[in-house]
């Protein structure tokens, strides 16, 4: 789960919320849900919810660093 809340960080810090914003709506939304299922001890679906947030948030990161890239172009 920290692997997956890292990602997001780092994510919003490169500017996703502008540039990739569904992409990290969506990794917020997984990592709420893993949040939400290790609380209920649903420990399998909290650790697939975290790799899809963590997943997500790569993807969020790689829009966000490819639209920086296309602005120096």
């Amino acid at each position: 789960m920290s692997d997956a809340r890292q990602a997001i960080s780092v994510a919003e810090e490169a500017g996703a919320a502008a540039s990739a914003a569904d992409e990290l709506e969506e990794a917020q939304r997984y990592l709420r849900s893993a949040e939400e299922k290790l609380h209920r001890r649903a420990y399998n679906g909290a650790r697939e919810d975290a790799k899809r947030a963590k997943k997500m948030a790569l993807e969020a990161l790689s829009v966000s660093e490819n639209t920086l890239t296309d602005h120096d172009r």
